[in-house]
């Protein structure tokens, strides 16, 4: 071997030295970096004129595993989904409260029936019949309430779908540029890793929204479907399409037109968890702006009517005749079976036994159509609305099996429905998050590993140590053959 040859060899192996370095350092510093992905310097043997021409330094390539990521993405969608329905139906199951904590719809009726009690034992005492009142006047609040924050659910859901769907827009634009900036730095010979590590981090944010998958395509191109079927991005990203509303209340729906839905390209697209855009957060809050929260709203719309209806009986309050609204009404109005929607949001007080309004509580103990207070000690009218709450009736509407129940027993009924709902959705929840950790940790252990890029840095050093060694020693030999 030549001295010429021995030189080049030498040098060569110090410039493969230092860029080794380089990658090393470039892992360590981003050792805490979400979605970095590993370097590791590719080099090859070099020949020149059939002889060995030391190393050359070919790439640096990216330590991933593509079937790890893929499933991990798709086990983020599923977890986002799971959460965000945890999250509604404790919001659900928050707003009826828990019985027994003094505020919810359970203590609310125990209130009014404990009012009614004590109000029949002294129907002239004035102050009972007032407690009556403000004990009723508190539980159709608390319906109201409850219709509202219903709504406002829905309302905060439409927003998360509109600012998902810019999201996912902006991000599958900036994964079509990436494709096309990567293709142009690998023909100029330059290192796109950074670019890779970007792209990655993009579709990793699209997986939370909806689950996709990376399919690869030539000149380190990649595509994007859906599991359920829909094409994301193959050469162009497609465009998704979705109106917000500017107010939401309980007759406005998906599918009567007054809420819009996901279009792709032009096309009406399935939100649904098996349809082409389903499985993610995006899904998950559709569910919850057309179907979810729709169903929480008729159960206690179901209640509210049943309420209603049951203080209307004449035969509860002999001086109503039918057609008459009675204790409870449809914001002042007798009750309209075909009205159903929004009811608990219009649940509303006589305004005949309200002082406030022009009316007067003597009317709770004499009846609602009483012109004139009747005997105050007669407490049958205060006896047949005790009974009434009580009285196990079968629900006109709403969800429920078709048992009787009492007033408090349709509440405990719509609680349970939710808690259980919750206590399904929990359970998917933890099994999603046990395979998203799980495979996360997959994906990590192909992550950086600082105590290896130590050992590595080490035998660079040393390899770059020896190398110029080599150096040193041609130089040496070089100046005694000059000195001769």
């Amino acid at each position: 071997m030549s001295i010429a040859s021995t030189m080049n060899n030498a040098l060569t192996g110090l410039s493969a030295a230092a860029r080794a370095a380089e990658v090393v350092s470039s892992n360590t510093a981003n050792v805490m970096t979400e979605g970095y992905a590993r370097r590791e310097l590719s080099i090859a043997s070099q020949v020149l004129g059939n002889q060995g021409g030391g190393v050359n330094v070919v790439g640096v390539n990216r330590v991933v595993n593509q079937v790890v990521i893929n499933d991990r993405r798709l086990a983020d969608a599923a977890l986002d989904n799971a959460d965000t329905r945890v999250d509604y139906y404790t919001q659900i199951e928050k707003l009826l409260g828990e019985p027994g904590s003094g505020s919810s719809l359970s203590d609310s009726i125990s209130d009014l029936e404990s009012a009614f009690v004590e109000a029949a034992s002294r129907p002239d005492s004035e102050g009972r019949l007032d407690t009556v009142l403000r004990s009723a006047q508190a539980l159709t609040s608390q319906l109201n309430s409850a219709s509202d924050e219903i709504q406002d659910i829905r309302m905060s859901a439409d927003r998360q779908i509109a600012e998902q769907i810019d999201l996912l827009n902006t991000s599958l634009q900036q994964i079509d540029e990436l494709n096309t900036d990567i293709v142009a730095a690998r023909s100029s010979g330059q290192d796109a890793s950074a670019l890779f590590d970007k792209r990655q981090a993009l579709v990793d944010q699209i997986s939370t929204i909806v689950p996709v998958r990376e399919v690869a395509r030539e000149n380190d191109q990649i595509s994007l479907f859906t599991t359920g079927g829909a094409i994301l991005l193959e050469g162009t990203p497609v465009t998704f399409e979705f109106t917000a509303a500017g107010a939401i209340d309980a007759s406005k729906s998906l599918g009567a037109g007054t809420l819009s839905g996901l279009t792709m390209n032009g096309m009406t697209v399935s939100t649904k968890d098996d349809g082409l855009m389903g499985g993610g957060s995006l899904g998950a809050l559709f569910s919850i702006r057309d179907e979810l929260a729709p169903a929480a709203q008729t159960q206690i719309d179901a209640f509210a009517r049943d309420l209603i209806s049951r203080f209307e009986d004449p035969t509860v309050d002999t001086t109503l005749t039918p057609g008459d609204p009675g204790l409870f009404t449809d914001a002042g109005n007798a009750l309209d079976t075909t009205l159903e929607v929004g009811l608990a949001g219009r649940i509303s007080v006589n305004a005949l036994v309200d002082p406030t309004q022009g009316g007067a509580t003597w009317r709770l103990r004499d009846g609602l159509g009483a012109a004139t207070p009747g005997s105050v000690g007669d407490a049958t009218l205060l006896n047949a609305m005790t009974v009434v709450m009580s009285d196990p009736r079968v629900p006109a509407s709403g969800n429920f099996i078709g048992s009787a129940r009492s007033v408090s027993g349709l509440a405990s009924d719509i609680l349970s429905q939710v808690s259980a709902s919750r206590l399904t959705a929990e359970t998917t929840q933890s099994y999603t998050s046990a395979r998203q950790d799980a495979l996360k940790s997959l994906e990590l252990a192909d992550g950086v590993d600082t105590d290896q890029e130590m050992q590595s840095l080490m035998l660079i050093e040393q390899a770059y140590a020896a190398n110029a060694q080599v150096i040193r020693t041609m130089d040496e030999l070089i100046q005694t053959l000059l000195a001769i």
